[in-house]
């Protein structure tokens, strides 16, 4: 039986942490509501496991009416309280009130989010051999995060952006021979 290879963060126990590693995570998002979905997510997963954003994430988008930005961008306060009154998502106000105002954001920029964010594509990064080659910023995502704060969003500094850029495409982090690397 051939050994299956991952990336050491998505763990051999939790179907759902493999199943996001070996068919989400990296493969490539280009529409704006789905990145929209990403760089909230990512801003609340701020200080927390990405597994629990990844167990609270239908919550997350029934009760963010499936990340539509402009819906989103259209939340009152009521909204927001409804938010934070739900425990079925992460309840911070400062990260909720950002959701909202980086909806607005994404609804002023001339050629969409997933446009802006696309730009800041690395095909080129070297592959990593191990984990330990995988950086936590780059000089893009540090570009990525001054654009996207520039248009007015919020809880996205490099960190964040480069989990971004991991997270829909815009690099590939998949170790050297990670079974996630080479699908299609």
């Amino acid at each position: 039986m051939t050994e299956v290879i991952r990336c050491s963060w998505a763990g051999m126990s939790d179907p759902l942490y493999i199943g996001y590693h070996d068919d989400e995570w990296g493969r490539p998002v280009r529409d704006d509501d789905g990145v929209f979905e990403r760089v909230t997510l990512e801003a609340f997963q701020s200080g927390l496991s990405w597994l629990t954003i990844l167990r609270k994430r239908e919550n997350f988008r029934a009760a963010f009416d499936g990340f539509s930005i402009p819906k989103v961008a259209a939340y009152t306060e009521q909204d927001v309280e409804r938010l934070l009154a739900d425990p079925g998502i992460v309840r911070n106000r400062a990260k909720v009130l950002a959701a909202v105002d980086n909806a607005r954001a994404a609804l002023g920029l001339p050629d969409g989010l997933a446009e802006l964010v696309w730009r800041h594509a690395d095909p080129d990064a070297p592959v990593p051999r191990t984990m330990a080659d995988v950086p936590a910023t780059t000089p893009g995502s540090v570009a990525l995060s001054k654009e996207l704060k520039r248009h007015g969003f919020r809880f996205v500094g490099p960190t964040t952006a480069y989990a971004l850029m991991q997270a829909i495409g815009l690099v590939n982090d998949h170790i050297e021979g990670c079974v996630a690397r080479v699908r299609p």
